[in-house]
């Protein structure tokens, strides 16, 4: 049943009340992308293989974009996917635009993913993760 639809991209865009240097630096350094989302070995070199040490065990990663402090891009895990996070100084605050793409065919089964989890169905729970990574978690470690 492929019509060569392609799941749609998750994006989250919120503005923080927060200089985009330290946004960069929660979202663009070890330290920082623990305090919010989860343990990790990133190091902001392009080309960095670094772990997230994911609820469902580490998860392979590497840096595919770095335009300090504006963009950074990175594979995630053996499916395609690739998250991105840009920033956008608007006047003392940061525009912050998180998008998570390659989903590939919506009725696919990802592997790895548990029992016969398509795309479209791991894309829907990962949009209502990121929501609140985003929304709760990211705003309450660059706001206050």
């Amino acid at each position: 049943m492929s019509n060569n639809a392609v799941t749609p991209d998750i994006r989250k865009q919120v503005v923080f009340n927060a200089t985009i240097e330290k946004v960069w630096n929660a979202v663009a350094t070890s330290e920082g992308i623990d305090s919010w989302f989860m343990p990790n070995n990133f190091k902001q070199e392009l080309g960095n293989e670094f772990t997230i040490q994911s609820p469902f065990g580490p998860t392979p990663c590497k840096v595919v974009e770095l335009e300090p402090p504006y963009r950074l891009a990175f594979s995630w895990g053996g499916a395609g996917w690739k998250v991105t996070f840009e920033l956008k100084d608007v006047q003392g605050k940061t525009e912050f635009t998180l998008i998570h793409s390659g989903w590939g065919e919506p009725d696919a089964v990802l592997p790895g993913q548990g029992p016969g989890k398509t795309n479209a169905e791991i894309r829907d729970t990962m949009n209502n993760g990121w929501e609140s990574i985003v929304n709760e978690r990211l705003r309450k470690v660059v706001e206050e």
